[in-house]
């Protein structure tokens, strides 16, 4: 048996528009527990990488520990990438993110590693929107230490070993709306046709993008009682919408059932298009998102789909009023502007 994936490739192989073949944004063998759902999201980020025909030198992967921070060596294996500590992963990716704003940032967490040890850290860089998609592989446990129930658990969970959770669950998703991100959704990693194209909107946002994806973990929460397991998720899946993302290039052909529909213009002129199975559904309105989320909670509903977007979101930068170019490019001669402009600046303080 062999762990070294073969580097042939059939030469017919369909590639994108810069000329990349699906391969091209795998990465190593999955070394986790056959089933487990989060290789299932990283085959869906490969996915969506792909169709956005995204230059893999132009993404930075970054993660921190835990089963889901593992995950960023199983896909696009010719990105930048930096593992950090536990719960630290929003600091590297702040600095990373100021001083090369040119690059795309992709950061995988898990909810131990953002809900436990990292939830200050996560709660800062959500507010400061910072511009990156920040994916929560959520199982409800903590795989890597045999199981133990995780901030996420619903009260009264079953685990694997019979005994019930007690403590409420902290929903990372009514957390971030709360705290103000400007792009939530949440997704299940057994639905790939709802995922890609989360993936795919959640990268043409300019800010801070959160997607919470309920991930079950086949080794220790996966059992009768658990409500993170394949079975009671498929089960209480309750979606928004039906969503399709539609690059600003591409001819829009997207048709739909009857029923109320809408469609979100990002700042680069891609659209989200939104087959709505919600009623007063209205992904722009907090309020609606948090009402929605609400109820579907009291409903014992796991609400999935693009629950809010703002679509005239201004990211750190911006929020910071930083020069265009990145800043690990600047040189002395734009830094230092000679000493008659620091007279001029010094003088406007005396």
């Amino acid at each position: 048996m062999t762990y070294i994936k073969p580097k042939f490739r059939h030469p017919g192989l369909k590639r994108n528009k810069i000329g990349f073949a699906k391969s091209d944004y795998e990465g190593a063998i999955s070394t986790l527990c056959a089933g487990c759902g989060h290789d299932s999201i990283s085959g869906a980020i490969i996915q969506a990488c792909y169709e956005m025909a995204i230059e893999p030198h132009h993404l930075a992967k970054l993660s921190g520990i835990g089963c889901s921070s593992k995950t960023p060596t199983y896909f696009l294996g010719n990105s930048h990438g930096f593992n950090s500590v536990h719960g630290r992963m929003p600091s590297i990716a702040t600095g990373a993110n100021l001083a090369n704003r040119d690059l795309i940032y992709l950061g995988v967490s898990g909810d131990g590693d953002s809900a436990s040890i990292g939830l200050g850290q996560f709660c800062h860089v959500l507010r400061r929107n910072l511009n990156m998609v920040y994916i929560v592989m959520n199982n409800g446990c903590y795989g890597l230490t045999k199981g133990q129930d995780s901030a996420t658990a619903d009260p009264g969970s079953v685990s694997k070993e019979g005994s019930n959770n007690a403590f409420q669950a902290i929903d990372l998703v009514g957390l971030s709306l709360e705290l103000g991100a400007t792009f939530v959704a949440r997704s299940f990693s057994g639905d790939k046709k709802q995922l890609v194209p989360l993936i795919k909107a959640a990268m043409s946002h300019p800010g801070f993008a959160f997607l919470d994806i309920i991930s079950p973990c086949v080794t220790f929460n996966n059992n009768p009682g658990s409500t993170k397991s394949y079975d009671y998720v498929r089960e209480h899946i309750a979606a928004t919408s039906r969503l399709d993302f539609v690059p600003e290039e591409k001819e829009i052909t997207v048709s739909y059932e009857e029923g109320t529909s809408a469609s979100v213009r990002l700042h680069d002129g891609s659209l989200i298009h939104l087959q709505k199975l919600s009623p007063h559904w209205d992904p722009t309105d907090r309020d609606s998102a948090m009402n929605h989320l609400q109820k579907a909670k009291s409903h014992g509903e796991i609400l999935t789909g693009l629950l809010y977007i703002d679509p005239h979101s201004g990211d750190l930068h911006q929020l910071l009023d930083t020069v265009a170019q990145p800043l690990n490019t600047l040189r002395e001669k734009e830094l230092c502007p000679g000493r008659a402009v620091l007279e001029e600046i010094n003088a406007e303080y005396r």
